[in-house]
Order: structure tokens, then sequence, then C-alpha cells
């Protein structure tokens, strides 16, 4: 019998999470990995790149729009570039003025204002990732 939630994620799901605070960085870090995923980290779009011009699999990509230099719009463009059917999660503080492209399902592209619960992101990760 698994000790695992009803709604636990698969194992070896991994997210790379692109945040440049340091502070909600290491606090999304820890809230995903609560929730089982495996987190891989970048601090800036260009590492975020280098992380996935690598063999390194990703299920998801969790990126801040407001990113220095580099955008998260424009990273997750470049993104797709390197990997067409990778998952994208946007995290804005204004999240209700951010336009992302509608014809892409929600499971494929979607956005979370920050701050955000643990239940909101939970969900959010969770239907995107079909689990």
């Amino acid at each position: 019998m698994s000790d695992q939630a009803p709604n636990a994620s698969p194992a070896g799901q991994r997210i790379l999470l692109v945040e440049d605070s340091d502070v909600v960085r290491m606090l999304t870090v820890e809230v995903l990995e609560e929730l089982d995923y495996q987190v891989s980290e970048a601090a800036e779009a260009l590492q975020a790149l280098e992380i996935l011009r690598s063999d390194e699999h990703i299920d998801l990509l969790m990126t801040d729009i407001g990113l220095p230099g580099m955008n998260g719009q424009e990273l997750a463009v470049a993104a797709r570039q390197l990997r067409p059917e990778l998952k994208v999660l946007f995290a804005s503080g204004y999240a209700e003025s951010v336009e992302i492209d509608k014809s892409e399902p929600a499971t494929r592209t979607d956005i979370i204002g920050k701050p955000f619960s643990l239940d909101a992101l939970r969900d959010k990760v969770q239907g995107m990732l079909g689990n």
C-alpha cells in the first residue's frame, strides 16, 4: 500500500524554477519539494537556458515574469525553441495585467499570481503536470 497522498506528484517530475529573488526562490523550492517534486533552480534566464540546453529532464518551467535582462516571457520563447513541448508556468505580482497566449491550453502555459498560497501552487502545478 502506498503512503502517498491521492494527489501526490509522481516521483521523478522535475520543475525548473527561475526566480531572481533569493528568498522567494528558496521558499518556492521548499514548497515544491514538500509536494514531492524535484527542483532545479536558476536566478536568471541565461542560467535557466544553460540547464535547458543540457540533457537534464525538465517537466515544467516555472518562471518569474519580471526577471532582469531577459524577462520570463522571452525566456519561455527561447526555452520552447530548445524544447518545443515544455510546459511553462509564469509567476507574477501583476498576474492580472500580464498577457499570455490564450490559444495555448492551460495545461501547457498558465500564470499564477504572487504571492501565492501553497494550495494555489499545488493545484496549478498538478493541473499542468496532469496529477
